[in-house]
């Protein structure tokens, strides 16, 4: 295998009609700058690991993915199982095609921008970032990990997540399932018993969300930095009015969620999760289920080549 030959792995958008004209851009794009590269494609989320290890094992030292964070986190988590002398002679890259494209787009790399984001990956730029790391049991009782290039949520927001998946399912509609999921949040719980350490603070009280976070944690960890060493958290009090909640949402889409007085942030190295009611976790964007504690989450430093701009 060339060295300088890519492979590439597209991820459609479930629902989206225009998956094939996104794919022509991407490879207009990619013959305008003449690069050498062989494509396949997923044919559903449980698919991207498989079609990932089958091109680390076939010897591609540029893997990008058309994408979003979901399939960022598979990719990460498929090269975190080869040994650290291979993972080093491979760069990782994307071309957003996700629902947020949220690690994406803190490097500025934008869905729309087709053209741009080839000519950036063209001159492999490349960036060591961080990954977290939840270490857990599995339901077998034996010992599991699984990493994150962006956020672990658990609570609320990964509970949302499940309930949109589900009405998705039920609907077949991205819209009417995120509509849905909504009406389904007026008869949901808003707070979990949770026991926590961060740092010297224990937190053992109801707690409405946590996010913790190596990236921008979908607005929840704004001023996370994925090569830092650190991990950004939120954690997130139920708040006492329902006003007071609606306030938070449009804080969180405003860029401001730090600034609610129910949210309160931390900066660490690890997390201890000695009991969280099973409260739901949500990772990059993928469900992890609900764990019996206790976990913890932790950060690995500069253990990925990453593709940036200029």
């Amino acid at each position: 295998m060339r060295d300088d030959r890519w492979g590439i792995l597209y991820c459609p958008k479930k629902g989206i009609r225009a998956d094939r004209k996104r794919w022509e851009k991407v490879q207009r794009a990619l013959d305008l700058r003449q690069v050498q590269y062989d494509f396949v494609q997923s044919e559903s989320s449980d698919s991207v690991e498989r079609l990932v290890r089958m091109l680390i094992n076939n010897g591609y030292k540029t893997i990008v993915l058309v994408g979003g964070d979901s399939a960022l986190s598979d990719a990460v988590n498929c090269l975190m199982e080869v040994s650290p002398e291979v993972r080093e002679t491979i760069a990782l890259g994307v071309i957003p095609n996700g629902v947020l494209n949220d690690f994406a787009r803190y490097w500025d790399f934008k869905e729309s921008e087709i053209q741009q984001t080839v000519d950036w990956l063209v001159k492999h730029r490349v960036r060591k970032v961080d990954l977290g790391c939840v270490r857990y049991k599995d339901e077998a009782g034996n010992d599991a990990r699984r990493y994150f290039l962006n956020c672990v949520n658990i609570g609320l927001i990964a509970d949302v997540m499940n309930q949109r998946r589900q009405a998705r399912s039920l609907l077949g509609s991205r819209t009417l399932a995120f509509f849905a999921s909504i009406v389904m949040m007026a008869f949901h719980r808003f707070d979990y018993k949770m026991h926590l350490k961060i740092n010297a603070d224990t937190i053992d009280r109801n707690v409405m969300t946590v996010c913790v976070g190596s990236g921008p944690g979908y607005g929840q960890t704004p001023h996370a930095v994925p090569y830092n060493g650190m991990l950004d958290v939120s954690v997130v009090y139920q708040p006492m009015k329902l006003a007071h909640l609606f306030a938070g949402l449009w804080l969180l889409v405003t860029g401001r969620f730090l600034n609610h007085k129910s949210v309160h942030p931390y900066r660490t190295r690890e997390v201890l999760l000695n009991d969280t009611s099973r409260a739901r976790v949500g990772l990059d964007g993928r469900l992890l289920g609900k764990l019996d504690g206790p976990y913890r989450i932790t950060v690995e430093e500069e253990v990925i080549n990453f593709l940036i701009p200029d």
